[in-house]
């Protein structure tokens, strides 16, 4: 595997909370208000293993969530990985973010996501958020000099709205509009049935992106998980997605975790995911899915591949 010979991670995805101030429908990590997940990372841990990715020289990181504000130290994790080089992408709902947080540090970008061109859309998608607010926090964003991407996760509510999205994205100064299939994860997998768009509203959705002319560039490809899913098969990526408690996650819809940040360096846990993806009950649960992309429902029922059967593909 190509990854064998990367000393340390191209990239770190770093779940900081799953708290949130919005309870969106189609949430991948099961994020909302009060659910902070039991035993996440100190201040004092998450600012040494912040040190510690910026050590191992890893070029980039994406601070997410949950909301990733909502988290105390958030400003604090941000600027030991911008000051020890690393180069920051923030996810934000955009609902209470200061750009002003981010002023002087390395910042690749930051995304905010924007599930609908009216507010009802965007309340029946993201039940407390605030349109107007969040329009107004992208435009904060560019006017701090700050580099904006927008995402759009298409369901059954939002999907015909997508051409007035992208115009919004171009108004408010976006350089990037990102979006593809649903994901069937977390709160999404839970409402699959009211959330999940037709095969007729995808192909009027993706027609329309193939079609989009506007000023932005526009990333939708790959557009469905098992397009994912076929690469990864074949090259595991570089990246290290940490949840909230440190633990690691092998591959973003699987269940299985490698490693245990909160009791190992981070190198160490480098080289336990390289391990993992030698690991053929890795390459079983992926075939797995891959059939029956449905259990993608389960990627958060978390499991250490260490505790996790020999004997059967570990998707539940």
């Amino acid at each position: 595997m190509r990854i064998d010979s990367f000393a340390a991670p191209t990239m770190v995805t770093w779940q900081l909370t799953r708290d949130c101030n919005l309870a969106c429908l189609h949430c991948c990590t099961d994020s909302a208000p009060g659910r902070a997940l039991p035993g996440e990372l100190s201040r004092g841990r998450a600012l040494s293993l912040a040190r510690e990715i910026a050590a191992a020289g890893v070029p980039y990181a994406m601070i997410v969530g949950g909301e990733p504000t909502l988290a105390p130290h958030f400003g604090e994790v941000c600027r030991a990985l911008s000051d020890g080089g690393v180069l920051l992408k923030i996810e934000t709902n955009g609902m209470a973010f200061d750009p002003g947080v981010l002023k002087g540090l390395r910042v690749r970008s930051v995304q905010i996501s924007l599930d609908g061109a009216s507010q009802e859309t965007y309340a029946k998608q993201r039940p407390g958020g605030d349109l107007a607010k969040v329009l107004a926090t992208c435009r904060a964003v560019v006017a701090a000099g700050l580099p904006l991407e927008i995402t759009f996760a298409p369901t059954a509510l939002n999907i015909r709205e997508v051409a007035q999205v992208i115009a919004l994205a171009v108004e408010v100064g976006a350089f990037r509009f990102n979006t593809g299939r649903l994901m069937r994860l977390g709160t999404a997998a839970k409402l699959w049935d009211r959330l999940e768009p037709s095969e007729e509203q995808y192909a009027c959705f993706r027609a329309a992106l193939d079609a989009c002319r506007a000023p932005i560039e526009l990333r939708y490809l790959p557009f469905s998980m098992e397009d994912e899913l076929s690469g990864r098969k074949i090259e595991p990526s570089g990246t290290l997605l940490i949840l909230p408690d440190g633990r690691v996650k092998v591959f973003a819809a699987l269940p299985h975790t490698c490693a245990d940040l909160s009791k190992r360096a981070f190198l160490e846990a480098w080289d336990e995911y390289r391990k993992a993806w030698r690991d053929p009950r890795v390459r079983r649960a992926l075939d797995l899915l891959a059939a029956r992309p449905e259990l993608a429902a389960d990627a958060n029922r978390w499991i250490a591949l260490d505790l996790a059967p020999h004997d059967l593909p570990v998707v539940v």
